[in-house]
């Protein structure tokens, strides 16, 4: 808090611990309820975070959870700061030193350069590329699935899709794919550990998951250095020459940025995906709704399955100037977290906020990170790729369906599934 003000305790009065995993481990409608309490509170809800030794300072931070408040905060990116990060729980500074600042961590002038360089490399040109080449990974995809059977959805479909979607774009050669595959599994099996960092099993993952990220980086380093010197038509060549601007990323920028794709672009559409095959399971009369006219409804299905699923659960920010939000006065240096899942359930804008409803018009959801100068940048490739894919699901395989109950990621960032069998009529 500024000037060494207390923060208020109340999160101690509601029950409810969103600092401590054991809250993320709880059934899915359990967590909604919980901030469906926090919302009804009116003001932000202030929680305490534990000090860890090198990894956390210790300085709290009010959840904004409604949606109003959570609007405000993006809108508000000069008050609302992204520096220095926005990921939750904070990393210590020591990460930025060794890995770089990715661009969800800066605030303008240095963010909207480096948002600038990446918008003019999505060219018309490439982006019509990127959408054939997506039509035929889906395609190769379901191939292997008709070949081999059903079995695990994430495993046979939703992961091997994303992932090669973005090798597609980078230019990453087919031979390389499995180890970036490998190192993206390694960086992610932190997420879903439970326990402290004296628990030997969570230090090897933890430092595994660090070796994953240099090691990407490295390698992506490489293939900058080579797409430099002999440029092709793919995304790294577009990033690392300078555009007609005489603007270009670093090597290390280039890495950051590769970062970026792998958690904000894979994981959302990964996780869409995935959570839409057990939403339409569940809600077969939604899917009969969409596939009556899958051109006219298939844009508004993709707004409500990422309202539903919110695949990033949550950002932070961190306050240049004091500020009242939601009736709560902040000062500056004050922490905010931003939590989509909880803001895309808001009652005050989204009627029945737990129903399912392809045709939920208007659909205002913050599921891309909120309006503002940290939109999602790929927001608009994410819905490109889920349009052409649950095309491909539900013509390829007739009766598509979960036979199951999905095993979730245990994570506070990412809300991911691990695992989810599904079939399909043969």
């Amino acid at each position: 808090m500024a000037q060494g003000t207390a923060p208020p305790a109340d999160a101690a009065g509601t029950g409810i611990d969103v600092v401590d995993m054991a809250f993320w481990n709880r059934p899915p409608h359990e967590r909604l309820a919980d901030f469906a309490r926090l919302r009804e509170r009116g003001a932000p809800v202030y929680f305490a975070e534990p000090r860890v030794p090198f990894v956390r300072s210790g300085k709290g931070f009010y959840a904004l959870v409604r949606h109003a408040d959570v609007v405000t905060a993006s809108r508000n990116a000069k008050v609302f700061s992204s520096e220095p990060a926005a990921t939750s729980p904070e990393p210590p500074p020591w990460l930025a030193k060794v890995f770089g600042t990715p661009m969800i961590n800066m605030d303008d002038p240095e963010h909207a350069r480096l948002r600038r360089i990446v918008f003019r490399a999505f060219t018309p040109k490439m982006l019509a590329t990127i959408e054939d080449e997506v039509r035929a990974i889906a395609a190769r995809v379901l191939d292997r699935v008709e070949k081999d059977g059903p079995g695990d959805f994430v495993a046979q479909v939703a992961a091997p899709f994303q992932l090669a979607v973005i090798c597609a774009m980078m230019g990453i050669p087919e031979k390389a794919r499995p180890y970036v595959l490998s190192r993206v599994d390694a960086m992610t099996e932190y997420s879903g550990v439970r326990g402290s960092l004296a628990n030997p099993r969570t230090l090897r993952l933890l430092a595994g998951n660090l070796k994953a990220i240099v090691d990407l980086h490295r390698f992506v380093a490489r293939l900058g250095e080579a797409r430099r010197a002999a440029p092709r038509e793919d995304l790294v060549s577009a990033l690392v020459n300078a555009n007609p601007d005489g603007e270009r990323l670093s090597v290390a920028e280039l890495g950051s940025f590769f970062d970026l794709l792998l958690v904000a672009g894979n994981e959302t559409t990964r996780n869409t995906l995935t959570h839409g095959l057990k939403l339409f399971t569940d809600h077969p009369g939604q899917r009969d709704l969409l596939l009556a006219d899958y051109d006219a409804r298939i844009g508004g299905t993709i707004e409500e399955l990422v309202r539903y699923v919110s695949p990033i659960m949550q950002f932070r920010r961190t306050l240049t100037r004091d500020f009242e939000l939601g009736g709560r006065a902040l000062k500056a240096g004050d922490k905010v977290v931003l939590f989509y899942g909880a803001a895309n359930r808001d009652p005050e804008v989204f009627p029945d906020p737990d129903t399912f409803d392809v045709t939920r018009s208007p659909n205002p959801h913050v599921a891309f990170g909120g309006p503002g100068p940290h939109l999602c940048l790929g927001a608009n490739l994410a819905r490109m790729e889920l349009k052409i894919m649950f095309r491909e699901l539900f013509t390829r395989l007739p009766g598509l369906r979960a036979t199951g109950d999905p095993t979730y990621l245990l994570s506070n960032f990412d809300n991911g599934i691990t695992r989810l069998p599904f079939t399909y009529d043969r």
